[in-house]
């Protein structure tokens, strides 16, 4: 089997523009979440979230492509085109025959559902655009990458709520450790802040009016986010063979499902699926040094994620890092795990630890090293990207730094 590398990194988040940016935020715990400025706002009880702000779409696309673009495409081309720069790949030939692309996404184009909707039902129009179908499609972005790159291999969306860009990520990891693809451009993205998408998540009655605090005893919730985050996963001989930078090598993945419940999670799922990734990548317990949690803010889930950890790494668990980056640039629903495998990164290859900010008070049942507030330097050969997605559906990857 193929050893699977990372040659290109992209984002764009409530954080940052790109990858540079964003990795600045987290090294100096910088909250993304703000007030929430669109239509019909003042009709919400929550009103903060990590919003994309001073985002100017019209100076990346021309008028054709925004008539066929919703947010969350916008995003993902643009941190799509970060990180296929980065990687240095030209895709032409045998590589974009068999080069392809897999990406998450929980809502697809939810603010051209929502604008759509907003004709017909409020207005009383009787006619949309002609292309609302394809531009609020959920396999939309996967799509329109593959055109502007010329990526003509396997291209499909993932969906499987908050964990679908691990699920995505560890499929494009699997072909190109198989053989399948020599490259893949893999991630996610969402964009749910808009007054319908919002709304809909009031309903769960899990949402924080106030500020996100994993693991925190007083925390009060999630803190929806928006954004994307893209990689180039290649085969370790094609990336050598043509003298690429190298930011980390992706080592083992698992999947599993609770099946249990609809809504609330179960530890023991959450458990199988962390030892299933360290099984994977042929890992001991010990070998691990930072987990980016899903760390979401709420009661349940929190709790939860810290006994699955406690569980499988036993004592090592009390020599774990652990930390939440959503406290950051908030839960970005299906494209978080995206987002957050560039704090794995940035742990394994610079050493730095983001924090979990607004940690204010110690939970007995969070009682771990959670680096509350404060980035921390530490040398870290192993992270893990836990992602527990309601239905029940658990994805985690492992990844380690390259020698």
């Amino acid at each position: 089997m193929n050893r699977v590398v990372i040659t290109g990194a992209g984002t764009i988040n409530a954080l940052g523009q790109n990858v540079p940016d964003t990795l600045e935020a987290m090294r100096e715990g910088r909250c993304g979440i703000t007030e929430l400025d669109f239509r019909d706002v003042e009709r919400l009880a929550i009103k903060i979230g990590a919003q994309v702000h001073d985002f100017a779409p019209e100076l990346h696309f021309n008028r054709q492509q925004l008539s066929l673009y919703d947010r969350f495409t916008q995003f993902t081309l643009l941190a799509a085109r970060q990180a296929i720069s980065q990687s240095g790949l030209k895709f032409s030939g045998e590589l974009a025959d068999r080069a392809g692309v897999v990406l998450g996404t929980a809502g697809g184009g939810v603010s051209t559902w929502d604008d759509n909707y907003r004709a017909v039902y409020e207005e009383g129009k009787n006619r949309v655009h002609p292309f609302v179908v394809p531009k609020l499609m959920n396999n939309a972005a996967a799509s329109h990458v593959s055109m502007e790159f010329n990526l003509r291999g396997p291209t499909f969306t993932v969906s499987t709520a908050c964990a679908s860009s691990n699920h995505a990520m560890a499929q494009a990891f699997q072909m190109v450790r198989s053989g399948m693809a020599p490259a893949m451009v893999t991630g996610g993205s969402e964009s749910m802040l808009c007054f319908g998408g919002v709304k809909a998540w009031e309903g769960l009655r899990v949402m924080s009016k106030d500020a996100c605090r994993p693991f925190s005893a007083n925390r009060n919730g999630m803190v929806q986010g928006e954004g994307a985050g893209v990689f180039v996963f290649e085969s370790l001989e094609n990336a050598r063979a043509r003298g690429a930078e190298i930011l980390a090598e992706v080592v083992g993945f698992a999947m599993s499902s609770d099946a249990v419940d609809i809504v609330m999670p179960s530890k023991q799922g959450a458990a199988r699926a962390i030892s299933g990734a360290l099984k994977d990548a042929g890992l001991n317990p010990e070998d691990v040094g930072y987990i980016n949690a899903h760390g979401t803010g709420t009661s349940a889930n929190d709790k939860t994620e810290c006994a699955a950890v406690a569980d499988v790494f036993g004592t090592h668990a009390d020599h774990l890092m652990i930390s939440s980056t959503k406290s950051m640039h908030g839960h970005v629903i299906g494209g978080t795990g995206a987002i957050e495998l560039l704090a794995c990164i940035m742990a394994v290859r610079d050493g730095v630890i983001a924090p979990t900010i607004n940690h204010e008070e110690l939970d007995p049942e969070c009682a771990m090293d959670v680096v509350p507030n404060t980035a921390r330097e530490a040398k870290v050969d192993v992270a893990l990207s836990n992602a527990f997605a309601f239905g029940g559906l658990n994805a985690v990857l492992a990844i380690k730094r390259f020698s």
